[in-house]
């Protein structure tokens, strides 16, 4: 079975132009006749491809408010630091009187923009909406090349296989790329779901019979020791009972 000749990055040129808009929905997956198998494998390469590129564009579309409204607050950060800590040196000085005031407020002003790019996660999110764009690419590309080693190897021959076998590898390359780039979008929007779980470090719990000794040795010695035992002072040994040396045998 001869594949169709695959120009990488050639497909899916019609698409390239529009703007990503919304979410990242699923799309109909292309039903047709399978009576000419390689329109069909070419027409699924073109839609596994538009994909992958919806999707990197999505992520570089995404990341273009966050990156702009992060380095603002991040310069307006640097701006109440740096002006916190002259003003109140001017008013030390004598230069400006009154002015280390002002300089309290400029501190809090920045620490308020900082604490703005932290909770909304401006700073982290394009970040991760650059490495996740490039990590699409550079799959796409995987892809593309794998397909073009598929396409020669099916017209310069001897063909692998029947031509059953050849639609199914061809398949099976697609679909493993579809289920990377689907791996890549659910871990970047795990990461993004942590950014609102992340708290304080959870305490290790304890079992009652741990913390009936308050401290860890403690709790472990009177569970050793069982109820009814009365403890010993310190600095004192336990007397052990003499034991009968054996009898040699006769």
């Amino acid at each position: 079975m001869s594949q169709p000749e695959m120009q990488p990055g050639g497909p899916a040129r019609e698409e390239r132009g529009e703007a990503p808009r919304g979410d990242l929905a699923g799309r109909p997956f292309p039903l047709g006749d399978w009576g000419e198998p390689a329109e069909r494998l070419d027409e699924l390469y073109r839609w596994v491809e538009a994909d992958a590129l919806r999707t990197a564009r999505w992520y570089l579309a995404d990341r273009v408010w966050k990156r702009r409204t992060a380095r603002v607050l991040r310069l307006g950060t640097a701006l109440g630091v740096i002006t916190g800590a002259a003003l109140p040196l001017l008013d030390l000085a004598g230069v400006l009187d009154g002015a280390a005031g002002w300089g309290y407020l400029s501190l809090l002003l920045g620490a308020a923009c900082l604490a703005c790019d932290r909770y909304f996660g401006l700073t982290s999110g394009w970040i991760r909406d650059v490495a996740t764009a490039q990590a699409v690419q550079r799959r796409l590309l995987a892809l593309q090349f794998d397909w073009a080693s598929e396409s020669v190897r099916e017209v310069l021959g001897p063909t692998e296989g029947t031509a059953s076998e050849a639609a199914e590898r061809c398949l099976g390359v697609l679909r493993r790329f579809s289920e990377d780039v689907a791996e890549l979008v659910r871990s970047e929007t795990a990461d993004w779901m942590g950014e609102f779980r992340s708290g304080p470090a959870p305490l290790v719990t304890q079992s009652p019979r741990m913390g009936m000794g308050g401290a860890g040795g403690a709790g472990r010695a009177d569970a050793a020791g069982g109820p009814g035992r009365v403890p010993l002072p310190p600095g004192t040994r336990p007397n052990m009972p003499r034991q009968r040396p054996p009898e040699t045998p006769r």
